[in-house]
């Protein structure tokens, strides 16, 4: 079974996660999103979706890897994506949206 795939629709799903749980963040959503207001609803919104990026992160390396292999395997995938966003919010804040979609389109359009 290849699973070039799976870890990146993972690894996508990782860094849209730490990209919500970041935007609910007063300072990290004035950073990507041109320093509009965050309202409270919306900072509920974004936590609550990143964690369900993340869970479904999680859910398909366990689907992919077995149990123990799985979240080892999503924590390193984990690490990878909030090292990127890291960098992406310390020196191009713009981007941040970008990459997501980029990370998602390339998980998307991978052959499998």
């Amino acid at each position: 079974m290849n699973t070039v795939p799976i870890a990146l629709v993972a690894l996508a799903l990782s860094y849209a996660g730490m990209v919500a749980l970041s935007l609910a963040m007063d300072r990290h959503h004035g950073q990507v999103l041109a320093g509009r207001a965050l309202p409270g609803r919306l900072r509920i919104a974004w936590r609550v979706a990143g964690a369900l990026l993340l869970a479904c992160a999680l859910w398909a390396c366990m689907a992919a890897w077995g149990a123990g292999i799985g979240a080892v395997a999503w924590t390193g995938l984990l690490n990878a994506a909030a090292l990127v966003l890291a960098c992406l919010l310390s020196y191009l804040p713009r981007w941040v949206l970008r990459a997501a979609v980029g990370l998602a389109a390339l998980a998307f359009f991978f052959p499998n």
